[in-house]
C-alpha cells in the first residue's frame, strides 16, 4: 500500500467515554474544564495520608451502587472479577459506545478493541488470608507452605481481577467486539500507543471501528507507596493547588485514577451514519530510549515519538496549534519535556501554546492520556487551547508558552505527548472539528 492510500483512510472519533475526578461523562467533564475546577481532593477509597498526604484525583461518583445500577448495569455478573481499574475501563467504553451509536452499524467481525492499563495490584487484604496462613507464631513467613496452606484461602478467580488484559476481554465481550485486539501496558504512555495502533489497523483495513482507550489508578495502596517512592508529591494547602505543571514553584505531581475511550472509524462511515464527529486522528509514534547504562532518556524519547507522529501525520511543526503535555508538576520531569519540545519545535517552542491538564485529574499513569487528549479535542473544536490549571508563574527555565486561560490557536490540529520514568514516550496528532 502507498503512503498516500495509506493516509487517505481518514480516521474519525466518533465518541467519548470519560471516567475522570472532575467529572464522569463528556459534559461533565468539559464543564469542569471550562470552570477550572480541580478534581484533586481529599481521598475517601483508603487511609493515605502517609503517601500522599490524603489527597488524589478520586472518581468520586463512581461507587458500588452507581456501577451496579447505572454504570456497568449490563455488566453486573462480571462485577465480582473487575478490579477497579476494569470497572473504569468498561464504563468508559459504555459510554463511548452508547454515544457513537455504532453498535449495529458494523459487522462484529469488523470492530476491534486496543486497550492500554496499568499493571494492576492486589490490594493487601485480598492476601492477607493466605499469608497468615504461611505465618508462624513468630509472624516469619514460610514459602514452602504456600502450595498446601496458603493457596486454598485465595479466591478462585483471584487472578482474573488482576490481568492487565482484562479490560479489553470484557469491553470484547460487552460490545459483541470480535475483530482486532490487544492489551498493552506501558502506564502513561500507553493511550496514544493504543490510539496509534487502532489508527493503523484501521487504515491498513483489517477492521472498520476501532474501541480504544486506557485506564488506570495510582489510588490504591500499593501504587499509592510506589509513587511516593518514585516520584515527588505536590503539596498546597489547597489539594486542588498541588499539582502545578510547569509552574515555578512547582513541587511535585498528584495522584489520581480515570479512563477514557474513543471510538474511531473512517470517515466515510461516520458521515454516512450522520454522527457527531469530534476529529481526526491523523498520526502516532512511540519511542523507547536508554543509555548504555540501562538509564531512562526520556528527552531522546520524547524527541522520537514526537517527530515520529508528525511524519505519520504528514504534517510539520509549524502544522501543529498547540501542544497537549505531559506535565506532571514534578521539577525534573517537566523540564525534561521542555527541552524535548524545543529540540522538536526549535524557535516555535516558544511561541506554541502547551497545555498540561493534570492539574484537573493528577496522574492516574496509563488512564491519563486518553482524558488529556479529550479536554483538547473539546478545546481545539473551539479553536482554543485548554487552560493549564495552577501554573500562575510558567518556569523560566522551561521556556515554554504555558496556556494559563484558554487560549486561540492558529490551527485546531494539536500533538499529545506522554512519557514513564521507564524511558518510554508516546505521541498523537489530533485535528478537533466543529460540533
Amino acid at each position: 500500500m502507498s503512503t498516500d492510500s495509506y493516509r487517505s483512510r481518514q480516521v474519525v472519533i466518533t465518541g467519548l467515554g470519560i471516567l475522570s475526578p472532575c467529572g464522569i461523562g463528556r459534559e461533565a467533564f468539559w464543564n469542569a474544564i471550562r470552570e477550572r475546577r480541580s478534581g484533586v481532593a481529599p481521598v475517601e477509597q483508603f487511609e493515605c495520608s502517609n503517601v500522599s498526604r490524603g489527597i488524589g484525583g478520586e472518581v468520586k461518583d463512581f461507587n458500588d451502587e452507581t456501577i451496579k445500577k447505572v454504570y456497568l448495569k449490563d455488566l453486573r455478573k462480571s462485577l465480582k472479577v473487575m478490579s477497579r481499574d476494569i470497572q473504569m475501563a468498561a464504563a468508559a467504553a459504555s459510554l463511548a459506545l452508547a454515544e457513537s451509536g455504532i453498535r449495529g452499524t458494523v459487522d462484529p467481525e469488523r470492530i476491534g478493541v486496543e486497550y492500554g492499563a496499568n499493571l494492576i495490584f492486589s490490594p493487601p487484604e485480598d492476601l492477607q488470608d493466605a499469608c497468615w496462613a504461611c505465618t508462624d507464631d513468630t509472624r516469619q513467613f514460610h514459602f514452602e507452605r504456600w502450595g498446601e496452606n496458603g493457596f486454598a484461602k485465595m479466591e478462585p478467580l483471584w487472578m482474573l481481577k488482576y490481568l492487565p488484559n482484562m479490560p479489553a476481554c470484557h469491553i470484547a465481550i460487552y460490545a459483541d467486539a470480535r475483530g482486532p485486539s490487544n492489551s498493552l501496558t506501558l502506564d502513561e504512555a500507553s493511550s496514544n500507543v493504543v490510539l496509534t495502533e487502532s489508527l493503523r489497523i484501521l487504515r491498513r483495513g483489517a477492521a472498520d471501528a476501532m474501541i480504544t482507550g486506557a485506564t488506570g489508578t495510582r489510588l490504591h495502596p500499593i501504587r499509592a507507596m510506589h509513587a511516593r517512592l518514585w516520584d515527588a508529591i505536590g503539596t498546597a494547602d489547597d489539594p486542588g493547588r498541588s499539582c502545578r505543571p510547569f509552574d515555578a514553584h512547582r513541587n511535585g505531581q498528584a495522584i489520581g485514577e480515570g479512563a477514557g475511550c474513543m471510538i474511531l472509524e473512517e470517515e466515510a462511515h461516520a458521515r454516512a451514519r450522520g454522527v457527531r464527529i469530534y476529529g481526526r486522528l491523523l498520526g502516532g509514534g512511540s519511542s523507547c530510549a536508554l543509555d548504555r547504562d540501562g538509564r531512562p532518556r526520556a528527552r531522546t524519547a520524547l524527541v522520537n515519538a514526537m517527530r515520529s507522529a508528525l511524519e505519520d501525520a504528514g504534517l510539520a511543526p509549524g502544522d501543529i496549534g498547540h501542544i497537549s503535555a505531559h506535565g506532571t508538576g514534578d521539577v525534573a520531569s517537566d523540564h525534561v519535556e521542555a527541552e524535548a519540545i524545543w529540540d522538536v519545535f526549535g524557535d516555535l517552542a516558544g511561541r506554541i501554546p502547551v497545555a498540561g491538564l493534570k492539574g484537573y485529574t493528577g496522574n492516574s499513569g496509563a488512564g491519563c492520556g486518553t482524558l488529556e487528549a479529550a479536554a483538547s479535542l473539546l478545546a481545539a473544536a473551539e479553536g482554543v487551547a485548554p487552560p493549564t490549571l495552577n501554573c500562575e508563574e510558567p518556569d523560566p527555565a522551561c521556556r515554554l508558552n504555558v496556556t494559563q486561560d484558554f487560549v486561540p490557536v492558529a490551527s485546531k490540529t494539536f500533538l499529545k505527548i506522554n512519557f514513564t520514568r521507564a524511558g518510554q514516550a508516546s505521541a498523537t496528532v489530533f485535528e478537533a472539528l466543529a460540533p
